[in-house]
């Protein structure tokens, strides 16, 4: 019974430890506490590994015979040692870090363990504020293009009226994915284009009482981001570099979102984000011939893993277009309707 309740809190134990250590998206307020308070500690720590060091030196300089030995120095040098870099790259480290230069009153060495500090922070930490940088830049520049807007008193575009225009351009056409699907590039780039800029748009549009708000500036720090992760695809638009399974499904995404079927439009995202590819079951491989089931694995049947962190970024930002186009412009019957 003993070693049976024994066993149970080491699972405990361990389920605990598990959950502690599992990266999140956010932080607490008591964490940014605490990282600040460990960064005060591993400063203090440092300065007083120098100080000590500094006594030692003034020791062994004084106590030194007149006949010099070649002795091994201490071991409590050689972490002062270890992290003996350059101005200039203690510089370039700061300013990768997003750190000033230079304090007020602050030494050359002073500056060196201020950077092995944050850099001791970071390690600890860890990946838990890893994807926050991204949202964070977007929130920044929101906030900019504010302040931009009201130092310029409000200027009204005056190409409002020129999208107009495009609206027969970005029409696709899903009969040109085995026609001609070199036609379908610029439709798709200009109709993905266009929605983003509706998007913008709309933020641009409320009132100020909801864009002061802390939720509308998620929102509109969420449509920038947004254009800075489809700049990608943007670019493979332009120069026709996609994948031709990756190209139909994306064509599918903004016919149906054009034509307002929501629905479809989402099962075409779930086609390029997860695939649909079915893998056969039971001996397919016997012989030197191929079986029915192993035909099945076509190319128009692709499992996307999505291994790569820029076509995930991209696809999820699809998924907000469609996401708003169903908020603007709602489908006619709601079974189009996304879940």
């Amino acid at each position: 019974m003993e070693a049976l309740k024994a066993e149970l809190a080491k699972k405990r134990k361990a389920a605990e430890e598990a959950a502690n250590n599992r990266p999140t998206k956010y932080m607490k307020r008591g964490d940014i506490e605490r990282m600040k308070l460990e960064e005060e500690a591993a400063m203090k720590e440092a300065a007083s590994k120098a100080k000590q060091e500094e006594a030692l030196r003034s020791k062994t300089r004084k106590h030194e015979s007149p006949t010099p030995v070649s002795t091994p120095e201490p071991s409590a040098a050689e972490p002062a040692t270890q992290f003996n870099i350059s101005n200039e790259e203690a510089i370039r480290r700061l300013r990768t870090k997003g750190q000033p230069i230079r304090l007020f009153g602050e030494t050359d060495k002073d500056r060196r363990l201020r950077l092995r500090a944050l850099e001791l922070i970071e390690e600890r930490v860890g990946d838990k504020t890893m994807g926050q940088n991204d949202f964070r830049k977007a929130l920044e520049d929101v906030e900019e293009e504010e302040r931009n807007k009201l130092a310029k008193g409000g200027q009204s575009d005056a190409n409002k009226g020129k999208e107009k225009n495009r609206d027969a351009e970005t029409q696709v056409d899903l009969t040109l994915i085995k026609t001609d699907p070199d036609k379908l590039y610029p439709v798709i780039y200009y109709a993905l284009k266009k929605t983003l800029a509706e998007w913008g748009q709309w933020m641009d549009e409320r009132p100020e009482s909801v864009k002061r708000t802390n939720q509308g500036k998620i929102a509109a720090a969420t449509q920038v981001q947004s254009g800075e992760y489809l700049k990608p695809l943007f670019r493979a638009l332009r120069s026709r570099s996609l994948a031709s399974d990756v190209l139909a499904r994306i064509a599918e995404i903004v016919y149906y979102m054009q034509m307002r079927q929501y629905q479809r439009a989402n099962d075409a995202y779930l086609r390029l984000s997860i695939g649909n590819a079915p893998w056969p079951i039971g001996v397919t491989m016997v012989g030197i011939h191929e079986r029915s089931a192993r035909e099945k694995i076509s190319s128009d049947q692709v499992a996307h893993v999505l291994n790569d962190e820029v076509s995930r970024k991209y696809i999820q930002s699809l998924k907000r277009l469609l996401t708003f186009s169903q908020t603007k412009y709602p489908p006619e019957d709601s079974s189009q309707l996304m879940g």
